[in-house]
């Protein structure tokens, strides 16, 4: 279906996390335009769940995999090439990571500590979801 210019374009993200002595640690990547530290996510593809589209993404953009647990951590929005953008944030639990990933030549991934992760994030939605992960791992 066309969209008429007015329907958000969809998109998922992942809130990629490892315990490390029973402390939550979340992995970061920088964006390909500003370098800003963000969550993977991406467009959902027709036929993709926002979970599929969460995992795809922590893949081709970290480097990671893992599952999704529970239900989104939450949404924002945003605007991007003349649209309004809708992304639905899950939380994952990564169990392995590649040395070497599609992206890998265009982004940085650091894993950091809740109060590093807090100090390298700027947009105030993805402090949010960071908040809202912690909520749920501790």
């Amino acid at each position: 279906m066309a969209s008429n210019g007015h329907d958000p374009i969809l998109q998922a993200a992942a809130v990629p996390y490892r315990m490390r002595d029973d402390q939550p640690e979340f992995c970061l990547v920088t964006s390909v335009a500003r370098g800003n530290w963000i969550f993977p996510k991406g467009i959902i593809d027709p036929g993709e769940t926002p979970e599929e589209t969460a995992l795809k993404e922590a893949a081709e953009e970290a480097g990671l995999h893992g599952v999704i647990e529970g239900t989104p951590l939450g949404e924002y929005d945003y605007r991007k090439w003349n649209a309004r953008l809708v992304v639905t944030a899950m939380l994952m639990r990564v169990t392995a990571a590649d040395d070497e990933w599609e992206e890998s030549g265009l982004r940085q991934r650091c894993w950091c500590g809740v109060e590093k992760a807090r100090s390298k994030i700027n947009r105030g939605e993805l402090l949010q979801l960071l908040d809202a992960a912690v909520d749920r791992l501790m």
